[in-house]
């Protein structure tokens, strides 16, 4: 790991939960492994250009459900939205950090849909059937340019499409796992959660990548 005074500073955006800024540890463990240090992002829209003055890079976290009305679309009934005022911030930190395509973005779960919709994606709000069943599990095999393995999944939603991004793997039965912007230098986004996936390319390893972008 690097010394405390070199280490990149990687922002975590935090969830809101009953009043309270949230985000899960094994985020800020696995930057901190990577030799990063984590800093957590409350969801203050009017402090943005001072996170992207201060951080090195950037992790768009996991929660709940984008509120689709924001794109002209009723949010499906079996989704839970997810807090209005971090739809928000992410959404205007992400359009804000396209004017630094150097800084290295990693979105998770939810941070992958944001990055996706962003970029004029199509979201299937709830998966159906066996392909539910799959991907609410808790784990399942995935396929593409980031390796091949087992990750740990549970979600409902997924892109249908990628918009302007690339697809750079896909879950066995088809569904998009991880896009990519690749005209910059590190511009992903993974459905699963590397932070708690065992497999050694596909979890800890992309937060040393990431943070090593950063450095």
């Amino acid at each position: 790991m690097y010394a405390l005074h070199m280490a990149p500073i990687i922002g975590i955006t935090a969830d809101i939960i009953k009043n309270k800024h949230c985000a899960g540890e094994a985020y800020s463990r696995a930057i901190h492994i990577a030799g990063g240090m984590p800093v957590i992002l409350p969801p203050e829209v009017g402090c943005i250009d001072a996170y992207v003055d201060r951080c090195d890079g950037f992790v768009f976290t996991g929660g709940d459900d984008p509120i689709m009305e924001a794109y002209g679309i009723q949010t499906h009934p079996k989704a839970t939205k997810v807090h209005e005022h971090r739809q928000e911030f992410e959404l205007a930190l992400l359009t804000k950090l396209q004017e630094c395509p150097e800084v290295p973005i990693f979105g998770i779960c939810l941070g992958m849909q944001f990055m996706g919709l962003q970029a004029g994606a199509t979201l299937i709000q709830h998966l159906d059937g066996d392909v539910l069943s799959i991907h609410q599990k808790g784990e399942h095999n995935i396929v593409g340019d980031l390796g091949d393995g087992v990750v740990h999944t549970h979600h409902h939603q997924a892109l249908s499409d990628s918009g302007s991004l690339d697809v750079i793997a896909r879950s066995e039965d088809g569904v998009i796992e991880a896009v990519a912007d690749k005209s910059k230098p590190w511009y992903i986004g993974v459905q699963w959660h590397p932070e708690r996936t065992e497999h050694a390319i596909l979890g800890q390893a992309l937060f040393n990548d990431f943070v090593a972008a950063a450095t």
